[in-house]
């Protein structure tokens, strides 16, 4: 599993944007997003963690990858940020 901090994710169209941007690159991979703690997890069938970080970028977010450990400490300090780019 590859997992990024996305912080710039604040919404549903965020979520959707970056969901069909991953499976542009790897249609068979499974992404599972929480909004709360702007977190993005893969499950990757043919593209690698540069290829899915590229992908999110080219979508206008900016994913920032972190080890399975560092999620807990970073979904917190997520959860505490607020807004929406659809604001």
């Amino acid at each position: 599993m590859i997992a990024f901090q996305v912080n710039d994710m604040t919404c549903g169209h965020c979520a959707g944007s970056i969901t069909k941007a991953v499976k542009g690159v790897d249609r068979g991979a499974q992404v599972r997003v929480d909004l709360a703690t702007h977190c993005v997890e893969i499950d990757p069938t043919e593209a690698d963690a540069a290829e899915l970080g590229a992908a999110i970028e080219d979508a206008g977010y900016t994913p920032v990858a972190v080890a399975s450990d560092a999620r807990t400490a970073a979904a917190a300090a997520a959860a505490a940020r607020k807004g929406c780019c659809c604001g």
